[in-house]
This record gives C-alpha cells, structure tokens and sequence, in this order.
C-alpha cells in the first residue's frame, strides 16, 4: 500500500486505441468542462442521470459543461436497479433518437452503476456506437462497474444477461460526490472494494481492517487511497483480460453466490448489490473451507471484517426472507459464468489468493447454502 492519496491521481486504462484514463479526486464534477473540452470530438453531449443524482448534480455538471462551451441535454430516469430493463433501454433508445442524437454525440452516464450499465449499453448499440464517458457518484460505481467497458441490463433469467464490452472514453469519479451517499449506498460500494484485497493483495485487506470503518464513516483521504487502489488493481486485470477469457474473472469473487441472491429478491431495494457480492464473498471462503482450500480463520476473519462495518456477513445475517438451497443453486445454473453447464465459483486458498474454479460439485454447494440458512 502506498501513503493516503492528499492529492489527484490518474490511472490509465491500457486497451491499445481503446485505452482511456480514470481520474480521481474531489470536485471533479465542478471541473468536467475543462476536461471533457479537451477529450470530445464534437461539443455536444447528453448527460443521462437518475431522478435521485439530478437534483444534486446536474445543474452543476451543465453549468460546467456550459463555461467550457459544450452543449448539453439531459435525459433523467427512474432510480433504482430495475430501471436495468428492456423497457428502460427502449426509453433511453428513442429519447435518444427523438433528441436528434448523432454519432459525433457522447453520452454521459451522471450517477450509480444501474446509470452507468444501462448508458453504456445504450451508447453500444445505439448508431452502432456512441462514445461515452462515466461520471460515477456510488462508491461501488467508482471502484468497480465504471471501469472496465462492462454494459448491460437485467433480465428476468439472471442479472446482466444481455449487454456488450463497450470502453468508455474517460471516467471521472469525484470523491466529493460520496458525501451525499446515504450510508447503505457507502456500505454496499465498501463491498466491492474489500473484494481487491481479497482477491490477490493481502497488503490492501490490512489496510482495510485498518481504515475501514473511518473510510465508511466519510474520511475522504482514505475514501480517495481506497478508490485509487482499487482502480488500478481492476485496471492492471482489465489491460490483461478485456473479455473475461482469463484473469478478469477473478473480479467475480463472491459474485456467483451474490447474482443468485439478488434474483431471488427480484433485483430491487431489498438487497444492494454491494450488500449481496459482501454475503457471496463470505460465502466464496466458507466453500473455500469446506473443500479444504484454506483454513477456517480467514472464513471467520472475512466474515467479522463485514460484520463490523455493518455488511452482510453470509445467509445468517440475511434474516428478513426464508432462502432456499435449491432455488438459489437453479439461479446459478443461469449466471452467465456457466461453462459447460458448469456453475463457476471463484475460490480462494486464503485471503489474497483467489482462483477460478469449474469443477465444484453442486451437493457441497447444496449442503453449504443449508448450513448457513439453518445457522
């Protein structure tokens, strides 16, 4: 681990001629226009936000856009994951379209990771490719869902079925913006960045034992370490692996246990996907311990970490809705990380050394998911 960040820093995102920057720090909404001047083809963009981001900042983010001389429109949507739908993508598509858009426009996505999915997917498909850009405001948008050109929506067979790898142009995550954050919102992205240590950087999940709590409670030198690092473990995985045929993987630690939950409780408010990835990464060890991959201590040591920042610490902690083994398994068999029929679990041989696993046999996990829901 490096010293806390006091200042910003850029990370690059090497993809050869789709290679593109993320830059972090505070108040980079207030300086888009300066920055989006110099990266657009054309001036003219439309901002595609939520109805919960626009008060707090679209009128900021245009009035940016306007000192720098770039034409704006804004187009906001419902808040919440299932606006990740066809019939939202539908919406965006023609209201696009109905605003006269062409293939010199860039799209903005001003908001969460639900935002930015459904844009970026929009701007794929949309003239056959838009550029776009990611202004991500959740903390699970900035460390994870806006970088790396994954788009997509849900379906009713399983979370983000349908989408394409479509690059942003550049990604501005203002640290500032998680001031508003309510701290469920903090919490849930806390899952996704305790994911980087424990895939392969034990130095980083130290780091976090330490500085969690006051990470989550808003000190933002440790909001902006913990975004910087996180970014550039993902970016350092993604300039390997853009399409998920090797290392990229590794991303989706818990992620197999947390799709499923999340299509039992219909991709709504009941379960954050943050919240979901925390229980499936605890639930990812346990597997791990149960077929003898590493020692129960880091279980309990991953378990408590989530525990005392008030994340979901496995199915037990989840008491407000009767799980069942067998529903959760038929989930997995939809996930869109099945090979072969194969449902595909990212273990660990213990904290910082996550791999990729094909050949789990469906009882252990059967036998584990009923342990945990009669525990």
């Amino acid at each position: 681990m490096t010293q806390a960040l006091l200042s910003p820093t850029i990370v690059p995102v090497a993809l050869g001629e789709r290679s593109y920057e993320v830059r972090i720090g505070a108040g980079l909404i207030d300086q888009a226009g300066t920055i989006l001047a110099a990266q657009l083809t054309r001036k003219d963009v439309i901002i595609v936000t939520d109805a919960n981001v626009a008060p707090l900042y679209l009128p900021r983010f245009e009035q940016a856009l306007k000192t720098s001389g770039i034409r704006s429109q804004a187009i906001v949507l419902p808040p919440g994951e299932g606006t990740k739908d066809f019939a939202h993508l539908e919406q965006l598509t023609s209201a696009l379209l109905n605003k006269g858009v062409e293939r010199g426009t860039t799209l903005i996505a001003l908001g969460g990771g639900v935002i930015g999915d459904l844009a970026g997917f929009t701007a794929a498909i949309t003239l056959r490719g838009l550029d776009y850009v990611q202004v991500p405001t959740t903390l699970l948008a900035q460390v994870d869902s806006s970088v790396g050109g994954k788009t997509a929506i849900d379906t009713p067979h399983g979370k983000n079925l349908v989408g394409a790898f479509h690059q942003p142009r550049l990604v501005l995550a203002d640290i500032a913006a998680l001031a508003t954050l309510p701290l469920r919102q903090v919490r849930a992205g806390y899952g996704e960045v305790v994911k980087y240590g424990l895939i392969n950087d034990l130095s980083f999940f130290l780091w976090l034992e330490k500085h969690g709590a006051a990470l989550v409670d808003g000190n933002e030198a440790h909001r902006l370490e913990a975004v910087a690092t996180s970014v550039k473990a993902k970016a350092d995985i993604v300039s390997r692996d853009e399409r998920e045929t090797g290392d990229r993987a590794l991303l989706n630690l818990g992620h197999t246990f947390a799709h499923a939950l999340e299509a039992e409780t219909g991709f709504g408010e009941e379960l954050l996907h943050g919240e979901a990835v925390a229980a499936g990464i605890v639930l990812a060890f346990a597997l791990s311990a149960r077929l003898k991959l590493c020692p129960d201590a880091d279980v309990e040591r991953v378990r408590s970490h989530f525990a005392a920042v008030g994340l979901p610490s496995g199915l037990k902690s989840l008491t407000h809705r009767a799980w069942k083994a067998d529903a959760l398994i038929a989930h997995m068999r939809h996930d869109k990380k099945v090979r072969d029929q194969k449902i595909r679990f990212i273990l660990a041989r213990g904290i910082g050394q996550a791999f990729v696993s094909d050949g789990v046999d469906p009882d252990v996990v059967a036998g584990l998911l009923a342990d945990e829901i009669a525990a």
